[in-house]
C-alpha cells in the first residue's frame, strides 16, 4: 500500500483510534472499583472529619480500607454512602420541590452524632459538605466542607481553612425564626446562636455555601424537627431516612 496515500492515512488513523480507544476501555474497567472504593473513602473520610471522629489528613493517612471499617462500625444501623454525583441528583429535587426528606442522606453514630449533607453552587462551580448534629439534632458538633473550583486563598477556604469549620461548632439549627442558619457577611450578629462570620473576600462563595446550606437544612426540616422534639429516640430520622434506599 502506498504510505503516501488517502486511504492508508485513513486506516492508519482508525486503526490507531480503535486501539487507544480500546486501552482506554480496558484501563477504565480495570480501574473502575478502585476508583470507586476511592471516592467512597473520600466522602467518608469528611462525614467522619465533621462528626470530629478526627482530622481529614488522619483519614488519609490509615487509607480506605481502615477509614471505610472504622465507619461501618461506629454506625448506627446501615447507610447508603451518597456521592457527590448523587448530592447534585438530590439538589435538583430540592429546587424543583419534588424532594421528601426521607430520601436525603443522615448518617447516626453510636456516640449519638448525625450528620447530614448540603450541596449547591459556589461562584465558579459546585460546592457541598456535611454539618455534624449532636444529640438534640439542633446543636453543631461539627462541619467539612469541599469545592469543585472555588479560588484558592479565598473561597477555597471553606475547605482549607480549619478555622472557618470551626466557627459552626456549637452553633444551633433553629427552625421557625428566619433561616435556620445563616453565613453572614461582616459578622453574624452578637448573641445569635444559628450564625457564623462568611469568609472575608469570598463573597460570593459564602453566598452559594449559605445558600445551599438553608435550602438543604428547609429540606430536612421534617426530619430534623421531629427528632427535635423526640430525642429519646435519635434512630427514627436515620432509619426513616434510609428506609427508601433499602
Amino acid at each position: 500500500m502506498n504510505t503516501n496515500s488517502n486511504a492508508y492515512t485513513v486506516i492508519y488513523t482508525a486503526i490507531v483510534v480503535i486501539v487507544v480507544a480500546a486501552t482506554l476501555a480496558l484501563v477504565s474497567q480495570k480501574l473502575g472499583p478502585m476508583q470507586a472504593a476511592n471516592e467512597k473513602a473520600e466522602t467518608i473520610s469528611q462525614i467522619l472529619t465533621a462528626a470530629q471522629f478526627g482530622q481529614k489528613e488522619h483519614w488519609q493517612e490509615i487509607g480506605n480500607a481502615q477509614t471505610i471499617k472504622f465507619f461501618e462500625e461506629n454506625l448506627d444501623g446501615g447507610a447508603t454512602v451518597a456521592s457527590t454525583a448523587d448530592l447534585k441528583a438530590l439538589n435538583y429535587k430540592i429546587k424543583d420541590g419534588s424532594i421528601n426528606a426521607e430520601e436525603l442522606p443522615v448518617y447516626s453514630f453510636k456516640n449519638g452524632v448525625s450528620v447530614i449533607a448540603v450541596y449547591g453552587a459556589g461562584l465558579w462551580g459546585p460546592v457541598w459538605g456535611y454539618i455534624a448534629l449532636d444529640k438534640d439534632f439542633k446543636t453543631v458538633v461539627g462541619a467539612y466542607f469541599d469545592h469543585e473550583s472555588e479560588s484558592p486563598g479565598l473561597g477555597g477556604k471553606i475547605k482549607d481553612d480549619a478555622s472557618f469549620r470551626a466557627r459552626f461548632a456549637g452553633k444551633k439549627v433553629i427552625y421557625g425564626e428566619g433561616e435556620p442558619f445563616s453565613i453572614v457577611k461582616g459578622g453574624a450578629p452578637e448573641g445569635k446562636e444559628n450564625a457564623v462570620d462568611a469568609i472575608t473576600g469570598a463573597t460570593m462563595t459564602s453566598k452559594g455555601l449559605n445558600a445551599a446550606i438553608v435550602s438543604w437544612l428547609n429540606a430536612y426540616r421534617t426530619s430534623i424537627e421531629a427528632a427535635q422534639n423526640a430525642p429519646d429516640t435519635l434512630e427514627g430520622m436515620a432509619e426513616t431516612s434510609n428506609a427508601e434506599e433499602e
